[in-house]
């Protein structure tokens, strides 16, 4: 029953993940934590494998089909502080969970951190038409906003999130569509750097390699079936996928809460 539910619940993330441009692990995390079928660690390590896995997969096969959109004026910055947002976002959650007796009370925190962020998000892209976004050409600035995304997502455990989407598409002005794609390469080098990091400091947690395996492998898939998927949709309905995800975790969020607080 424990890999049935972990394969189920990356596949449909991954899908979710891939056509709104915030990687699999925002949901994967949360509802493995709700589930409460494993400690917050190996859930945190899991999902970012996962994520690396489906983002990797994705943003390469984009790449080889020409299809990518990425703005090479500004996506590299943003990538190379995401990838040390990465690793200073691991050294702050693990800072914050040995402030508790019980490290697992950490989700907490980050379901708390998850629904705020994701609040903040919804609210931006419903009033996303009255804003005028910014058009940011300093490659000093989009490293700042690379690092701090790439923090709050390793913070989180999740590589990314709908957030990232909304940054780009207001500091960047990039269609939903667009930030999506050059959300998942942040999301690639954050999520790499962090669990890179693990690895080579704390060491991995132990798994049992089947369900590490298999849940690699729903996310290669998902992500082949959610990037055909995305290439199909329009402005209004990528933007809609995208609200409807962000309403999904915030749902799960609040839950996590009153279980790792209650």
């Amino acid at each position: 029953m424990l890999y049935l539910i972990c394969f189920l619940v990356t596949f449909a993330a991954c899908v979710i993940g891939t056509i709104c441009g915030m990687g699999g692990g925002i949901i994967i995390k949360p509802v493995l934590d709700a589930v409460g079928v494993m400690s917050v660690s190996e859930v945190t390590f899991l999902s970012g494998c996962t994520v690396i896995a489906m983002t990797c997969w994705s943003v390469g096969k984009t790449a080889i089909k020409k299809e990518s959109v990425l703005d090479l004026g500004s996506t590299p910055f943003l990538a190379v502080g995401a990838a040390l947002g990465g690793i200073a976002g691991k050294q702050l959650f693990n800072l914050a969970a040995a402030q508790f007796a019980y490290p697992d009370k950490a989700g907490g925190i980050q379901a708390c951190l998850l629904f705020i962020a994701t609040l903040a998000t919804l609210f931006y892209t419903i009033k996303k038409d009255r804003i005028t976004p910014k058009q940011v050409q300093s490659r000093a600035v989009a490293l700042l906003i690379g690092l701090l995304l790439g923090l709050l997502g390793a913070f989180l455990g999740i590589g990314g999130g709908p957030f990232n989407v909304a940054v780009l598409c207001y500091f960047f002005s990039m269609p939903t569509k667009k930030a999506t794609q050059n959300s998942l390469l942040i999301v690639l080098l954050s999520q790499l750097s962090s669990t890179l990091q693990t690895i080579f400091t704390a060491g991995a947690p132990q798994l049992e390699p089947i369900i590490l395996l298999g849940m690699i492998v729903a996310a290669v898939v998902a992500s082949e079936v959610g990037r055909r998927i995305h290439r199909r949709l329009d402005e209004r309905q990528a933007t809609l996928c995208l609200d409807g995800s962000m309403i999904l975790i915030m749902g799960i969020s609040i839950y996590n809460m009153f279980k790792f607080f209650g």
